[in-house]
């Protein structure tokens, strides 16, 4: 980058500077959304709610069919990065 188009683009850092943590942000969320270690925890805890009666079987199987999707395919929608 040149000096004159660092000087012209300089009011435009902090909108940069925030790009940047938000982007930090997501692949942090992301990186804990699908850790396998993470989702067998929350596998245990829906198969601990169906045995206490919190939830249905109904509600169990869409629970644990989205779970284990997201663990075979680290990305529950098409175009979301893993």
């Amino acid at each position: 980058m040149g000096l004159l188009s660092g000087v012209l683009l300089l009011p435009l850092a902090p909108v940069r500077g925030v790009v940047w943590v938000s982007d930090r942000l997501v692949d942090a969320a992301e990186a804990e959304l699908y850790d396998p270690a993470v989702i067998r925890v929350r596998l245990s805890e829906l198969n601990r709610s169906l045995d206490d009666g919190e939830i249905d079987l109904a509600r169990f199987e869409r629970e644990e069919e989205r779970l284990l999707d997201i663990l075979d395919r680290k990305s529950p929608l098409p175009g979301v990065r893993p």
